[in-house]
């Protein structure tokens, strides 16, 4: 396990190391995102026991790219401190994985554009409505 602080190089894992790691004797996951640092790879075995939520939820991820999940939740800065401790690794994506990170990156791009003209639609219409009602019309 890696203590945060030292300064030594990390081993830089792919996900077909990282799959192998999915037990609760040998639970590894990969967190970390370009917001934050980029990908890193945790085992958290040792930390199971302990997790507020309980073992099942990080098993649920183990052996995975846990960051979506990781961030959801909104963990504390206190979380982020402890999850420090079980640093063993960086996470090194292949190429495929690069390919389908950029295209639902750019699914989600499109999605969001289409969100924003929904909501402009919504407003337009709440404001003819109200005007309609208080006699504007």
């Amino acid at each position: 396990m890696c203590q945060s602080g030292e300064n030594k190089e990390l081993k830089v894992y792919s996900s077909e190391e990282v799959s192998k790691h999915t037990s609760s004797d040998d639970c590894w996951m990969i967190i970390g995102n370009a917001n934050n640092g980029g990908s890193k790879v945790y085992d958290v075995t040792k930390y199971l026991d302990d997790h507020p939520g309980g073992a099942e939820v990080m098993l649920d991820v183990s052996g995975q790219n846990a960051d979506e999940f990781f961030e959801d939740i909104g963990h504390s800065n206190e979380a982020r401190t402890e999850l420090k401790k079980y640093l063993i690794g960086t996470y090194k994506m292949s190429e495929e994985e690069l390919e389908k990170l950029k295209i639902a990156e750019e699914m989600r791009a499109k999605q969001g554009g289409g969100n924003s003209l929904v909501m402009i639609i919504v407003v337009a219409l709440i404001a003819v409505a109200y005007a309609h009602v208080n006699g504007y019309f």
